[in-house]
């Protein structure tokens, strides 16, 4: 709008100029002074319209007018030009100054006729003040008008950066909150870590060093109760679905849920005996699960679903297959197409693991995790929790048997209720 309304000034003052300057040539002016001055003022109203800003422009207008009072010097005519220099006047001109220079206008409009010795009359008087009145209105309300809207950008732009400073602070104090909450879990987990497991195990190496075989009791049930807490402790970071159950308990969960919202048929088949998994094995495996019966649910068009569990020679496997149509698997390779199946792998990644994926187009998909249990060469706690009793742990190379014999005792795997799966 700011910009119509000087491009419209501008017009204004180009037409009034052609229209005095032909008037003036009809009223008997000679055409080379009327031309001249009519060249004069427009060039010197364009150059200081393009390239004069700031307190310059005050003295751009004081020469305008200087100029436009020659042209009345001239013809009489040329008084309509006094409301292109008022409606500058408003614009470039401040308070009291800008009344003043309009008075100034209006009285050199009516004095033109009157130095021409042209009879004056009322329409010589109301014209030029009614007309100049009303122009410097217009300019001073355009004024106002660009004023608020800069005034408009600074506040805009004042709560952009407000808002930026928000968004920056609540970015720190999510951090921080983040910080906070991790030093405070760590420091749980290092409290009940020394209060229990740690003061045990203390005490199982003080029994143990006094070579006292009738302790062995005592040092299996410290022990047992160091593998109690040490459950509690892990139990506590293990995700909802792992709850009050193993990894077993929450795919069959998971694929109930599956059966009756979907209508898809599913099987769980868990390999026995299944060993417990680290806490970290079965969060992958749970997600993993997660987000393959969720395609198959979305994508797949499966009317059947079969999920396998798994531990063979030191490796973890989690399979699930479903009968669908398949998919491309090169088009599941490009950007952004495949976010579910990248996710998953850098999960199993973490730990060791790998994803590996069959399918084709109308013959279904397998989509196969492992994970080994075996790290830097040596047999991890799951397979020593599967060999069970069968194959003793020695404690100490030079201990007698009894003590090996009751030491392996001590890391068999704590009796479960018939039906429950060992974490």
């Amino acid at each position: 709008m700011l910009r119509t309304a000087r491009v419209a000034l501008h017009l204004i003052a180009v037409l009034l100029v052609v229209v005095t300057t032909i008037r003036a040539i009809v009223a008997g002016l000679a055409p080379l002074p009327a031309i001249l001055a009519a060249v004069a003022f427009l060039g010197w109203y364009g150059a200081g319209a393009l390239l004069i800003q700031g307190p310059g422009a005050r003295w751009w207008l004081g020469g305008l007018t200087v100029l436009w009072g020659g042209m009345l010097v001239l013809s009489p005519e040329y008084v309509w030009l006094a409301f292109p220099l008022l409606l500058l006047a408003g614009h470039l001109i401040r308070g009291r100054a800008a009344w003043i220079y309009a008075m100034i206008v209006m009285l050199g409009a009516v004095a033109a006729p009157v130095l021409h010795h042209t009879q004056l009359t009322f329409a010589h008087i109301a014209g030029p003040v009614l007309g100049g009145g009303f122009a410097l209105a217009i300019s001073l309300g355009y004024d106002t008008l660009l004023r608020d809207a800069g005034e408009r950008e600074r506040l805009i732009a004042s709560l952009l950066q407000a808002q930026h400073e928000t968004a920056a602070l609540q970015d720190e104090l999510a951090r921080t909150q983040h910080e906070a909450g991790a030093a405070k879990e760590r420091t749980r987990l290092a409290r009940d870590l020394h209060d229990t497991i740690a003061q045990e195990l203390s005490s199982v190496s003080l029994l143990a060093r006094s070579g006292d075989v009738e302790r062995m009791p005592q040092i299996d049930a410290l022990a047992q109760q160091s593998l109690i807490e040490l459950r509690r402790i892990v139990a506590s970071l293990a995700p909802a679905e792992l709850e009050d159950s193993a990894l077993a308990g929450a795919l069959g969960r998971m694929l109930d849920t599956l059966r009756t919202d979907a209508g898809i048929e599913t099987a769980l088949e868990v390999s026995e005996p299944m060993p417990a998994l680290p806490t970290g094995v079965e969060v992958a495996f749970l997600r993993v699960a997660q987000s393959a019966l969720a395609n198959v649910r979305q994508h797949s068009g499966a009317m059947r679903v079969d999920v396998r569990l798994g531990v063979a020679d030191g490796v973890a496997r989690l399979e699930v297959a479903d009968d669908g149509h398949g998919f491309d698997q090169a088009s599941a390779g490009r950007p952004g197409s495949s976010y579910g199946l990248i996710a998953m792998r850098s999960r199993l990644e973490e730990l060791g693991g790998s994803l590996s994926v069959s399918s084709a187009a109308g013959d279904g998909t397998l989509l196969t995790a492992t994970v080994p249990l075996v790290f830097d060469g040596a047999v991890s706690t799951v397979e020593e929790s599967a060999r069970g009793a069968a194959e003793p742990t020695v404690l100490q190379r030079d201990a007698p048997a009894g003590a090996s014999r009751a030491a392996a005792e001590s890391t068999a795997p704590v009796p479960r209720h018939s039906g429950e799966v060992q974490r």
